[in-house]
């Protein structure tokens, strides 16, 4: 069998940043083991499976190396790039289905693709005992946070999150296992922040859309604004324009493609 497959660098405007998608259209859906097998053969932090559905929508599902995961913003936009750029869609917004409910993609001026996603509150704890010391860090956070899956921690300064350095056999006694480290930005940047997924197979996700589901209320609280500008400062680092629109967020970016070909299995 055959599939045809895209690689996109998405929230960046240039190849070799951002993070990079996989991206299968399909005519209809291929056994779960076999998407799994795929995304793992892909190695990237998700790979993005679309079919078009009866509605004229799309079915939209994302699988890391090693899980399916219920929200994903990079290979969503990434999808929807290659809707657009190379698969014919004309629509100015896409509708996806999803395990998170319907999410939208608006193509806006500037090349800027826009998404449309529910927020993720996190409410505030006490810290984890060691869960600082995990990350090589000895500095006391400012705030920390949990949702269903994964914790945010807030430090003073962009420094500390750029000099975190996770030690993975600790962090594997953390429950939930997903981790995002923020702070405030400068130079016109209102916040930074680094994502890491190990339970989902993903040590250092280069730019996490589905964080700033978490990351967009808190800092639009903390800040008193509703627009906001963020980066995340991975070694691949990527850009992500924000705002705060009720129990919504919109994180908008560009996408660029890599490569495309087609798989064999």
């Amino acid at each position: 069998m055959q599939a045809i497959y895209y690689h996109v660098d998405a929230f960046t405007d240039r190849v070799f940043s951002g993070n990079p998608a996989g991206v299968c259209p399909l005519n209809s859906w291929l056994p779960d083991e076999i998407l799994q097998k795929i995304s793992a053969e892909n190695n990237l932090s998700e790979t993005a499976y679309f079919v078009r559905n009866s509605n004229g929508h799309y079915d939209l599902r994302w699988f890391t190396p090693t899980v399916e995961v219920d929200l994903c913003g990079h290979a969503t936009l990434a999808t929807a790039h290659v809707l657009w750029k190379h698969e014919g869609e004309s629509s100015k917004i896409l509708t996806f289905q999803t395990k998170s409910g319907p999410l939208t993609v608006t193509r806006e001026e500037k090349e800027l693709l826009a998404l449309n996603f529910p927020v993720r509150l996190a409410k505030e704890i006490a810290e984890p005992g060691g869960l600082t010391q995990a990350f090589g860090l000895s500095d006391t956070p400012v705030w920390i946070g949990q949702t269903h899956d994964r914790f945010l921690v807030v430090f003073k300064s962009a420094r500390e999150v750029l000099d975190a350095v996770p030690n993975f056999s600790s962090l594997a006694k953390f429950s939930p296992g997903r981790f995002i480290l923020s702070a405030a930005g400068e130079n016109g940047i209102d916040f930074v922040s680094r994502f890491f997924a190990p339970d989902a197979g993903v040590p250092e996700d280069p730019v996490t859309g589905s964080a700033h589901c978490t990351l967009i209320p808190y800092w639009a609280e903390r800040l008193g604004k509703t627009v906001l500008r963020a980066r995340q400062v991975s070694q691949r680092g990527g850009e992500l324009f924000c705002e705060l629109l009720g129990d919504r967020v919109k994180i908008a970016g560009h996408a660029v493609t890599y490569s495309r070909g087609t798989i064999e299995f």
